[in-house]
């Protein structure tokens, strides 16, 4: 029996495929008062035969201990959209996004008692992307949370 192939949409992913490096500017919110900048490293890398992406990433802002967190991102074709889980070390658990492209832009929601988070990957070049995660305590009216371009290393 031949195995399937991965599908057009799978093969977007490869796009975010690599290791990426970029300076983060983090917005004050209630986890972070102050906010700041940081250095986000983020490794990315095709996985189970073109089927997902897996992605390890680091944030460094300088302190002790780093913030590190661990995707599994793939595309689900009974639904027609993408998912993401995300586990970090922060102690909050796991999430689950689910998103679509429109163009070159990936964006994915996830809803929490905490409230609602939406990231969004704009795919603007073969090195670099830009990245924002936003907040929202009801799902409508959104903060952003972090900001970042990510380059090639």
């Amino acid at each position: 029996m031949e195995m399937p192939k991965p599908s057009p949409e799978q093969k977007k992913l490869v796009r975010l495929a690599g290791r990426w490096e970029g300076e983060e500017k983090v917005y004050p919110s209630p986890w972070d008062p102050a906010g700041g900048t940081a250095t986000g490293r983020v490794e990315n890398r095709i996985a189970v035969d073109g089927f997902a992406l897996i992605q390890d990433y680091e944030q460094d802002r300088g302190g002790p201990g780093l913030f590190r967190g661990h995707a599994v991102l793939h595309h689900d074709a009974a639904a027609n959209d993408y998912v993401l889980q995300w586990i970090d070390n922060s102690g909050m658990g796991a999430s689950t996004y689910r998103g679509t492209f429109d163009g070159d832009v990936l964006t994915m929601t996830t809803q929490s008692p905490m409230g609602s988070a939406r990231a969004t990957w704009t795919l603007d070049g073969a090195d670099s992307y830009g990245y924002l995660m936003e907040v929202s305590p009801d799902g409508a009216t959104w903060h952003p949370f972090l900001e970042a371009t990510y380059r090639r290393r």
